[in-house]
């Protein structure tokens, strides 16, 4: 699907309370698939800025190997210009 799994179309839409839910119950919080790759990417490419954080501090991996339309969150955010992910994804070493 487009989003790949629910995980990704939770970050996306940044509903950050789906997310951790989600990551209680056992999602894969690196999985890849579906349009943007990962779900650190759907949420960075839609400036959902607490989803970021969610996922980064439940521990998503910022380095994670490209996929997904931009490749990664740190390229995402790059290339929509938003300098508070940017910010947030250098921090947890992007």
């Amino acid at each position: 699907g487009h989003f790949g799994n629910p995980l990704q179309g939770a970050a996306f839409r940044g509903h950050t309370g789906v997310l951790k839910l989600l990551l209680a119950n056992g999602a894969r919080i690196d999985a890849h698939g579906g349009f943007f790759g990962t779900a650190l990417q759907a949420a960075a490419s839609q400036r959902h800025l607490e989803a970021v954080k969610v996922l980064l501090e439940q521990g998503a991996n910022p380095n994670i190997a490209p996929s997904g339309f931009y490749g990664s969150a740190l390229a995402a955010a790059t290339a929509l210009g938003f300098r508070d992910i940017i910010q947030v994804l250098v921090d947890w070493g992007a």
